[in-house]
């Protein structure tokens, strides 16, 4: 998965908005004027902050120790860090992005 293929299915979804509120290098989405995901422009391999339920959260983190870490510079309890490495299939990676927008989707 690249940066654009990633962009593009975000970008899809109803209502998303993107910018850049923290700098040049860091990609912001927000779905009803609220974060659900960031995309960090340099970072190598690529790599993005999700939201994510707690609970979950901890399951991937054990699970996949070399792909999703606590979320950086984020609440460690509700965002992990997924590391595109080639650990995670394309398929689970689309799912955490479906989830955090669901997340943050359904809080008005």
């Amino acid at each position: 998965m690249d940066i654009e293929f990633l962009r593009d299915y975000i970008l899809q979804k109803p209502a998303v908005t993107e910018g850049f509120p923290f700098g040049k290098d860091v990609l912001v989405f927000k779905v009803n004027n609220k974060l659900f995901l960031l995309l960090s422009l340099n970072a190598q391999p690529l790599q993005f902050n999700a939201k994510c339920n707690p609970d979950e959260a901890l399951e991937l983190r054990e699970e996949y120790p070399d792909a999703v870490l606590p979320g950086y510079h984020m609440n460690k309890k509700h965002w992990n860090t997924i590391i595109i490495n080639g650990t995670l299939t394309n398929k689970q990676l689309l799912q955490m992005v479906d989830n955090s927008y669901n997340l943050v989707a359904k809080r008005k």
